[in-house]
This record gives C-alpha cells, sequence and structure tokens, in this order.
C-alpha cells in the first residue's frame, strides 16, 4: 500500500473525486426514485448488502487479501457501526426536517474531517486560504437549500430532524477519521469498505424490516434500475475509489470536494425529475467551485 500521503490533490484525484461527487449526486436522484416502493431504511440496506456481495466477489478476483491479521478489525468494526449510524440518522432525520435543511446539517461534514485531523496529522490541516474555500463552498450549499430555512411553516420536532442531520455529519467526518487514523489507512480500500458494508447492511436492512412497511415485489422497472445504480455504481464501484483516494490523498481536501454532491443533486433533479432550475442554484454552484479551487490552492514556491 501507498505509505506516503499526497498532502495536494493532482489532476488525477480531482478528477476522481468530482465523478464521485456526481455519482453520489446521482444516487441521491436515484434513492429519491426508489423510494416509490422501496422505505428508505430498507433501501439503505439493500444496497450496502448488494453492493457488499460484488465488493467481495471482485476482491476475492482480484486476490486481494481480506482475512489476514493486520490489526483492522476493531477500527474496521467502529467505522462500520459509524456509518450505519450516518445513513439511520439520515433517513431517520427526514421523518421530522425537510430535506434541505437536513443536507445543510450533514455537509458539515467536511468540518469535522478538518477540525480532527489537526490531532491525527498536522501536515495535511487547511491554511487561511483552504479554510476560506470550505467556508465559502458551504455556503455555496446553504444558499442551494436556503428555502428550508427561510420556510415560515415549520414542522413538528423539526428540532430533532436537525440534530439529526447534525449527527449524521458528525459521523461521517468520524468515520473518515477513523479510516485516516488508524491501520485502516493502510489496509486494502476493500476491506475497508466491506466493514462498513457488512455491518450497514445487516444493521439498516434489520432496522427497515422492524420499523417501515414491508417491500412490494416485484419492483416497476424504473425503481429496480434506480436500485441496481445505488449497488452497481454508488455503494461499490465510488466507494472503493473514495476510499483508496483517502489512504493516498489529504482526506480534508478530499472531504471538501463532497460539497459538489448536494449541487449536482439539484441540477441533476432539474434535468431529470423537471424540478426548478433557479439562478440561486447556480450561483451556489459558482460559490461552491470557487471554493474548492481555493481549498486545493498551492502558492507557486509550493509546488
Amino acid at each position: 500500500m501507498t505509505t506516503t500521503r499526497r498532502l495536494h490533490l493532482d489532476t488525477r484525484a480531482v478528477v476522481l473525486v468530482v465523478l464521485c461527487a456526481v455519482v453520489w449526486g446521482l444516487g441521491q436522484v436515484a434513492s429519491k426514485v426508489a423510494l416509490a416502493q422501496i422505505p428508505p431504511l430498507t433501501q439503505g440496506g439493500l444496497r450496502s448488502l448488494g453492493a457488499g456481495v460484488l465488493v467481495l466477489m471482485w476482491a476475492k478476483r482480484r486476490g486481494i487479501p481480506l482475512t489476514a491479521r493486520d490489526g483492522t478489525w476493531k477500527p474496521g468494526l467502529l467505522a462500520g457501526v459509524l456509518f450505519a449510524a450516518e445513513f439511520a440518522c439520515i433517513y431517520l432525520a427526514l421523518g421530522y426536517t425537510t430535506v434541505g435543511r437536513m443536507t445543510v446539517f450533514l455537509y458539515l461534514a467536511p468540518f469535522v474531517v478538518a477540525g480532527g485531523m489537526a490531532f491525527i496529522a498536522r501536515s495535511e490541516r487547511l491554511g487561511g486560504v483552504g479554510l476560506f474555500g470550505l467556508i465559502l463552498a458551504f455556503l455555496g450549499v446553504a444558499v442551494a437549500f436556503s428555502e428550508g430555512f427561510t420556510s415560515h411553516t415549520a414542522l413538528p420536532n423539526q428540532w430533532l430532524g436537525d440534530l439529526l442531520g447534525l449527527l449524521a455529519a458528525i459521523g461521517w467526518g468520524a468515520t473518515t477519521l477513523v479510516i485516516r487514523g488508524s491501520t485502516l489507512s493502510s489496509a486494502p480500500p476493500a476491506k475497508t469498505l466491506l466493514y462498513q458494508l457488512a455491518i450497514s447492511g445487516v444493521g439498516l436492512t434489520a432496522l427497515g424490516l422492524l420499523t417501515e412497511r414491508p417491500v412490494p415485489w416485484p419492483l416497476t422497472g424504473q425503481v429496480a434500475v434506480a436500485l441496481a445504480f445505488q449497488i452497481l455504481i454508488v455503494g461499490s464501484t465510488s466507494y472503493l475509489v473514495w476510499f483508496w483516494l483517502v489512504s493516498v490523498y489529504a482526506a480534508p481536501r478530499l472531504s471538501a470536494f463532497t460539497l459538489l454532491t448536494p449541487v449536482v443533486a439539484l441540477v441533476v433533479g432539474a434535468v431529470w425529475l423537471a424540478e426548478p432550475l433557479t439562478g440561486r442554484l447556480l450561483i451556489a454552484l459558482a460559490a461552491v467551485c470557487g471554493g474548492l479551487i481555493a481549498v486545493n490552492y498551492r502558492p507557486r514556491a509550493a509546488r
């Protein structure tokens, strides 16, 4: 495995992390489509179980060692529990608050990573320009979803949904920190991902069976395609790429690029689901892109 950490993102890393953000944005839209038949917790569990099978088959085919005693089982279990808790909080939050409000709280996760990395690897801390870029990108997300905060109609127990969104952000950021600050950082990305898929797959599916309505089988063609996309592309391929990136590049800069995801989801929703494409969304996209450029800025001398 790679032992030398790259503190700034090169062209390959930027292309891959932007592709991940685009895929995750598409995944949010696919999840919304699949909700027509598959409740959220069950959907998340099925996605993890299906993706786990695919990643296991790929790892076996590639001869990747998964059973070696490399000291990863404790941080692996912790990362898996955090991963499952993150998605459980996201899905439960939607029962108490709006998607817009939950999204803004969820994408505080890059700040959790940026703050936590100061205690794990000081060399990866964001400088002044990088921190400004992170704040600018987050403000872009906040602008895109500001309608959820300006509405005069508050949902019952909305504060609980907001709190769950914040807890999801902490879980997401903490998962990245556990991976980066433990033996998982030198483990094969497939093994790191399997810990999380196994625990979230079993946990979310069980929770869904206990609390949600049964899935009406057979699935419609559109829902089946949406679920397949989440399993084949989001849950397996994109996460494998993401955990490889985390093992090689500075986590705070990578995490900042996840702020593209909700804005991409809005753009895709406007094109695919005929949702409104507003000037506010274009401003938000420009702010996020400008912020990400600042996050990865390097002075000429450093280059």
